[in-house]
């Protein structure tokens, strides 16, 4: 399939653009590293450094991208006889130039800088609960996205430019409709479980080793079949994962008074490092070597974190490894851990420890914040009040402190404006691709209960990963499931699933 995408036969013009786009996509990828090292090993005293070595990687791998003989290249291949791969790798580094080549080289550097200092300035505001810190760094991190939307196109919603460097083509009017049917639809299933008498079983209420925690992770990803040569488990404050097919590392973190809320993190991060990995290694450095976007990389995380994590089957066969590594949970049935895994916590603050349910109403929150913010239509002095108020109004509880409100998350500190919708759009899509894969497979239960993690792997890849970016994102979609993106399968799928705990 991507072999043609590097064919002798491609016009000279395909070759030289192929090159330098491989050049800049390895210096990212390099900046990747610094990035990771910055969040998991380097010394709080680096800062300083690290943010001019992000800068200069980010600026120069805009150079490249920007200089006028890609411009030149992607003229000369606007008529030419291309292969399928080999379009869609023009379509995908075109749609990059022409962002790219609006944006002015000094913003790059000034936006990378930011985004590299304002880091431990959030870390120690979420410490401290100190909003009055950080309020200054976030107003810069708005003005300056503003000015890079405004640099691509000054005619549009900036908030809508933003959005289009996570998911260029499920659009944001897409995003706004399903957000919006989740708010709708879920708001009220959260309330008839507030209100259900059904109490779920909460069997682990004690204080756990936080290193036994990531020794469990660590046999989890042994399971699922992590690729250790090609991976990493570290620890950090903010569970993330990165790199690319030949190196994709995964942190999580761990709190004493939460045995699995550790492992349910390390397994959605292998979710998105599993996706990686599945990208074809001869495609390094280019598109067809790159993932589609983050709506498709949240379904996969979301696969693995709550169709395959959360399910009954999976602890069917991994309970007694948890027994294993914490013997005083023997006697701890599948259904009580089940139920655990599964609890809806209407009063839960935080997102990274949220359920399936309430996870939503915390992306829809900071979702509607944050737009509002990039239109100017709220002062970053208005944020913890606006977020209290939201929370309020879809969950019915109010943080008490900043750290468990606005502060909690690093994206905005990461000037990650337009990112977050994805987590919500990939858990939809997420159901759907389970419908799919079960069409083919047949019950995937019995296939999680037995341990067959390669099939259902494999399945993710000839259905979604082996492509990279040769689909846009509806193309991916109706490749892989036959059928357009919607929100029916994670409605219906929700619905029951939560119906049966809580006997709605």
């Amino acid at each position: 399939m991507a072999a043609d995408a590097t064919s002798d036969a491609a016009p000279d013009a395909y070759q030289e653009l192929l090159d330098q786009y491989r050049r800049a996509a390895t210096l990212g990828s390099a900046g990747g590293v610094l990035g990771w090292d910055q969040q998991v090993m380097m010394p709080e005293g680096g800062t300083p450094a690290r943010a001019q070595q992000l800068s200069t990687v980010s600026s120069l791998a805009h150079d490249l991208l920007t200089d006028d003989r890609v411009g030149a290249w992607l003229d000369d291949l606007a008529d030419a006889d291309l292969t399928p791969s080999q379009a869609a790798v023009v379509r995908e580094i075109d749609r990059e130039y022409r962002r790219e080549t609006r944006v002015s080289r000094d913003l790059v550097e000034r936006i990378s800088s930011a985004t590299s200092e304002s880091q431990p300035v959030w870390r120690a505001a979420k410490a401290e609960d100190d909003w009055e810190s950080f309020e200054p760094v976030l107003e810069e991190l708005v003005e300056l996205k503003r000015e890079y939307a405004a640099q691509i196109d000054p005619d549009r919603d900036p908030y809508e430019v933003l959005f289009e460097d996570y998911e260029p083509y499920l659009g944001l009017d897409t995003a706004e409709r399903v957000l919006g049917r989740l708010r709708d639809e879920l708001v009220p299933l959260i309330e008839a479980i507030r209100e259900s008498d059904v109490e779920l079983a909460r069997p682990f209420t004690g204080s756990y080793d936080t290193d036994e925690m990531e020794a469990l992770s660590r046999d989890a990803l042994d399971l699922l079949g992590y690729d250790w040569d090609r991976g990493r488990l570290d620890r950090a404050p903010h569970p993330f994962s990165t790199g690319n097919m030949y190196d994709a590392r995964v942190t999580s973190r761990y709190r004493e008074d939460d045995l699995l809320g550790g492992l349910m993190s390390t397994i959605h991060e292998f979710g998105h490092a599993n996706y990686t990995l599945g990208l074809p290694d001869d495609q390094f450095g280019t598109p067809l070597g790159d993932s589609r976007d983050m709506t498709v990389h949240e379904s996969q995380s979301r696969f693995w974190e709550n169709h395959v994590g959360r399910s009954a089957a999976f602890w069917e066969r991994f309970l007694p490894t948890l027994a294993e590594h914490f013997p005083e949970t023997a006697g701890t049935t599948v259904e009580d851990v089940y139920e655990s895994v599964n609890q809806v916590y209407d009063d839960n603050l935080i997102r990274v420890e949220a359920d399936e349910l309430t996870y939503h109403m915390h992306i829809i929150t900071r979702f509607e914040i944050e737009t509002q913010l990039i239109r100017g239509e709220m002062d970053v002095s208005e944020v913890p009040a606006v977020w209290n108020d939201k929370m309020e109004s879809y969950l019915g509880i109010r943080p008490e402190t900043d750290t468990e409100g606005c502060l909690q998350d690093i994206h905005w500190s990461q000037g990650s404006y337009g990112y977050f919708p994805t987590y919500s759009l990939g858990s939809v899509l997420s159901a759907q691709l389970y419908a799919a894969a079960e069409d083919d497979l047949g019950d995937l239960d019995d296939i999680i209960r037995e341990g067959e993690f390669q099939r259902i792997r494999d399945w993710q890849v000839e259905n979604v990963h082996r492509y990279g970016c040769r689909y846009t994102t509806p193309e991916l979609i109706e490749t892989a499931t036959g059928e357009s993106y919607t929100a029916d399968y994670f409605l219906d799928y929700a619905t029951e699933k939560f119906s049966a705990l809580y006997g709605l």
